[in-house]
């Protein structure tokens, strides 16, 4: 069965992640931020959502590691920061129902989504530039970079997948499965 690590970076949606990957069939721990990336055994892992970026804990020592990695709202933020792209406050805010248009078809993650989606997420702080080796793969009118991706191990949305507010977000987890599979 495969492995995944939701990393809890005290998000308030983190257990529905962990429950969601649960329900498709993943062996889904819940692994504290805390945690050094040698004692982490897992197939793929889940950046979960947090308050900030200043209790992310061992996440950047975890973009390291060789194994598909999923960035959600705070976890796609600090993914950008680290790896060189840019992070600021987003000018919608708080929680909203959001339409995000798709725009690589393509991309292992939600590329299935296409042509749109709609999703629950917050823009109180939102990815401005993607880092070297990513391109934006989704936008709304809300937000330039709703989500990310290097094409083949490396994705980030802005939205929580997790939630029932976000139509297809059950999708998103099955292809993010699929990806650490390696299918």
């Amino acid at each position: 069965m495969t492995q995944i690590a939701v990393i809890d970076n005290h998000g308030q949606f983190t257990h529905l992640e962990q429950r969601a990957l649960r329900d498709i069939g993943v062996d889904a721990e819940l692994v504290d931020n805390d945690t050094p990336p040698g004692e982490i055994e897992a197939d793929g892992l889940v950046l979960s959502g947090g308050p900030d970026m200043d209790r992310i804990g061992n996440c950047p020592a975890y973009l390291d590691m060789d194994v598909p990695i999923l960035g959600i709202c705070l976890g796609m933020q600090l993914m950008a920061d680290q790896l060189g792209g840019r992070v600021g406050g987003g000018e919608y805010g708080g929680y909203a129902d959001v339409t995000v248009q798709i725009d690589d078809e393509k991309d292992p993650l939600i590329g299935s989504l296409a042509p749109e989606t709609r999703v629950w997420a917050s823009h109180a702080d939102e990815v401005k530039e993607v880092p070297d080796g990513f391109e934006r793969t989704a936008q709304s009118d809300v937000c330039d970079v709703e989500a990310m991706s290097n094409g083949t191990d490396r994705f980030g949305v802005q939205w929580h997948p997790e939630v029932a507010h976000t139509e297809e977000g059950e999708e998103v987890f099955e292809n993010f499965l699929a990806v650490c599979n390696g299918e």
